[in-house]
């Protein structure tokens, strides 16, 4: 059991039982989650995309089980360890979107492979290729994935060419199958302006339909080519280039891509929160909160007040494990704020679990489950 259950798991169903939780807690607003994993859903049912949400973002199978009951077909995950640790939990059709390469990776993979239901993961070498190759004899034949690099120079084949001798390698195998192509544009997903990020997009996705004609012209059209974010997801429609999606954030909506035109009709809301407690108000126009460094990822930034305080309160850190709110209408002693996360990924591995709210009642404790599974 949990921390956060054992402090808490007497509040379920209690009316008024938030203000109880003790802070800081990590937030989810049940409504607004549950909207937010409709929309992307029916988005994707309405461009004839297939939706494969990526795990990364939440690490939990509560929330990996509303997604596939909601319509998706998997999860992505980014590391070994968050696959295991959701296949753990009966979660099938994972995918991994990072490379497996060490040997003891290999034989983790090769064993989740074996005990799970299907499983695909990319890579972008042949010496990877023949090692997975090896690592799966005798056993169901392992789907992988090409990786293409979309110019960022973190993983991926680096030219069409590379993309068919390396789909090429993956087909020659008999314990291997070839997938399709894997393209995700993350350096374009925060460009603020629609018009901007939809010309990067259009300019790297005109690159990857090179990529596409030419292991077509070599017999290995992909039938999946998977990808895309949160950030591109309209536009990924739109160029009707991809056939799977890997949105993430949309589930929570942190500050990153609240500050950007995503281009939705229907736009995602923000469900994902940390409650905080004022433990200090001694000094003019400053309280103290007990939400610091240890409480959010700090990579994007400062998080945002969403209540709990005036409109014209900022939020500055003021260490591991305090922050400072700056302004005029600031809260009492003892009174709570809420703060937006950031950059939610991280934020959300530095907890064990999510205390799940409908309105002022704590509905919920839900488990990260894959929280610091990183290897």
């Amino acid at each position: 059991m949990s921390a956060s259950r054992d402090l808490h798991a007497h509040l379920i169903g209690q009316p008024g039982s938030r203000a109880r939780i003790n802070t800081p807690a990590l937030i989810l607003d049940r409504a607004a989650f549950g909207r937010n994993v409709a929309r992307m859903a029916e988005f994707a049912r309405g461009h004839g995309l297939a939706l494969r949400p990526h795990a990364k973002s939440h690490k939990s199978a509560d929330i990996a089980r509303a997604q596939l009951a909601a319509g998706a077909i998997g999860l992505c995950c980014a590391k070994l360890g968050e696959a295991e640790a959701l296949a753990a939990e009966g979660i099938t059709g994972l995918h991994l979107t990072s490379p497996v390469v060490t040997a003891p990776g290999i034989a983790r993979l090769a064993a989740l492979a074996r005990r799970t239901g299907p499983l695909s993961v990319v890579a972008d070498h042949p010496v990877v290729v023949d090692a997975l190759a090896a690592a799966m004899q005798g056993g169901p034949p392992l789907t992988v994935i090409v990786d293409i690099d979309p110019g960022i120079r973190r993983t991926g084949v680096a030219s069409a060419a590379e993309a068919v001798a390396l789909a090429r390698r993956i087909a020659g195998h008999t314990s291997l199958r070839y997938g399709g192509v894997q393209f995700y544009c993350g350096a374009q997903q925060h460009i603020a302006n629609l018009a901007e990020r939809r010309a990067a997009l259009a300019e790297r996705t005109g690159y990857l339909s090179e990529c596409i004609a030419a292991l077509a012209a070599a017999g290995l059209a992909p039938a999946v080519v998977t990808g895309g974010g949160t950030g591109s997801h309209v536009v990924d429609a739109e160029l009707g280039v991809l056939t799977e999606l890997q949105v993430g954030s949309y589930v929570f909506m942190d500050r990153e891509y609240g500050e950007c035109d995503l281009g939705a009709a229907d736009a995602f809301e923000t469900a994902l929160m940390v409650d905080s407690s004022v433990i200090s108000a001694n000094a003019a126009g400053l309280v103290t909160i007990d939400a610091g460094l240890k409480a959010f990822a700090t990579d994007a930034g400062a998080p945002v007040v969403l209540s709990g305080a005036g409109p014209d309160v900022r939020y500055r850190f003021m260490g591991d494990e305090h922050g400072a709110l700056i302004g005029d209408d600031l809260p009492g002693l003892g009174e709570r704020v809420s703060l937006g996360a950031p950059h939610c990924d991280p934020t959300v591995n530095l907890y064990d679990a999510y205390h799940v709210v409908e309105g002022g009642e704590l509905a919920a404790i839900w488990p990260v489950t894959a929280r610091g599974r990183s290897t």
